[in-house]
């Protein structure tokens, strides 16, 4: 069978861009959520005392881990043994140095631009259905300046990963794609958030069309982006403009397209609820681009995605455990 993501170059590097920021996860009611004024499961920009606030009316004991979304499907794929490298902009103290060596432990290969601002959070509130809703405060993250990304931060990489949430910032989209382009590596773009796409639709619209190779949404993102809501005509719009579109539809799996031929794939698991979908997004991508740039067929490669996303929800926060990791290895054996 034909791989996946034909190589062009040797290198199997996955460089994903995006915000470092640290993830504090708590655990409330819907009416906590209601009273805080979050979008259930959306995100919302917020100061830094916002966060601080709300998590001190949210009671208990908060779990903190390295995040953002491009940051945790690089370490996904550094679990499973790939080449990852991230770009950020972290600040000083205690948690930017949380945040590198957190990469680093990881199998990360971290590129941080440094700020004296304060290194960005995100409080994800946790409800009894297992939906994250995000308070995010970008802090340093919010500092990457387009003039700092350069061609030589994607040497060598075979895929570019962005976050969509960077296309709040358009000069700094521009100038990755256009880096990345330069750099010879194909461009994914993770749509990252309804409203992230609802508010940049035009914008988003023409960096697709001209940049993206590859396009991974939820059905949410993907119905803001090209209006269906029927799963397979939405990834066929997705993938209209793209190599490869990638359609997660939560417990039934997903759908990927490429050139107008659609690979269902189905979910992973033993049929457990999700205790805490934080992440699992951003892990589907780290088992679906692991899979291109080592040439393995779609269906592998979505394999791969469900079983990261899956393994994700078991815990709280974005880390998969040790065990779960040996699980989903089992995959490529």
């Amino acid at each position: 069978m034909t791989p996946a993501l034909p190589e062009k170059k040797q290198s199997k590097l996955v460089v994903g861009v995006g915000s470092a920021l640290v993830d504090i996860l708590t655990r409330a009611g819907d009416d906590f959520l209601e009273a805080a004024g979050a979008v259930k499961g959306g995100m919302i920009y917020v100061d830094r005392d916002h966060i601080e606030r709300t998590l001190s009316r949210a009671g208990g004991t908060p779990h903190v881990v390295p995040g953002g979304s491009a940051c945790n499907t690089m370490v996904g794929i550094g679990q499973l043994g790939g080449n990852a490298r991230f770009v950020g902009k972290c600040g000083p103290g205690a948690m930017g140095r949380f945040f590198e060596n957190a990469l680093r432990s990881n199998n990360v290969d971290p590129r941080l631009f440094r700020s004296e601002t304060a290194t960005g959070r995100v409080l994800s509130i946790i409800t009894p259905d297992a939906q994250r809703s995000m308070f995010t405060f970008l802090g340093a993250a919010a500092e990457t300046r387009p003039e700092e990304i350069g061609e030589n931060l994607f040497e060598n990489a075979a895929v570019v990963h962005i976050e969509g949430y960077i296309l709040f910032n358009p000069d700094l989209m521009r100038k990755a794609v256009i880096a990345a382009k330069s750099a010879g590596a194909r461009v994914s773009l993770d749509l990252a958030s309804f409203n992230v796409v609802q508010e940049a639709r035009g914008f988003l619209a023409d960096i697709v069309k001209e940049f993206v190779d590859i396009l991974i949404a939820n059905e949410d993102e993907a119905r803001a982006y090209t209006g269906e809501t029927e799963p397979r005509r939405a990834v066929q719009a997705l993938g209209r403009e793209v190599d490869i579109a990638a359609l997660k539809v939560g417990p039934r799996g997903s759908l990927i397209v490429r050139d107008g031929r659609i690979v269902a794939v189905p979910p992973a698991g033993d049929g457990r609820p999700a205790v805490d979908t934080t992440g699992a997004g951003d892990l589907w991508a780290s088992g679906f681009l692991y899979g291109l740039v080592e040439g393995l067929p779609l269906e592998k490669c979505g394999e791969l995605g469900s079983a990261c996303g899956y393994e994700v929800c078991q815990v709280v926060g974005a880390s998969i455990p040790d065990a779960g990791w040996r699980r989903i290895r089992k995959i490529l054996e």
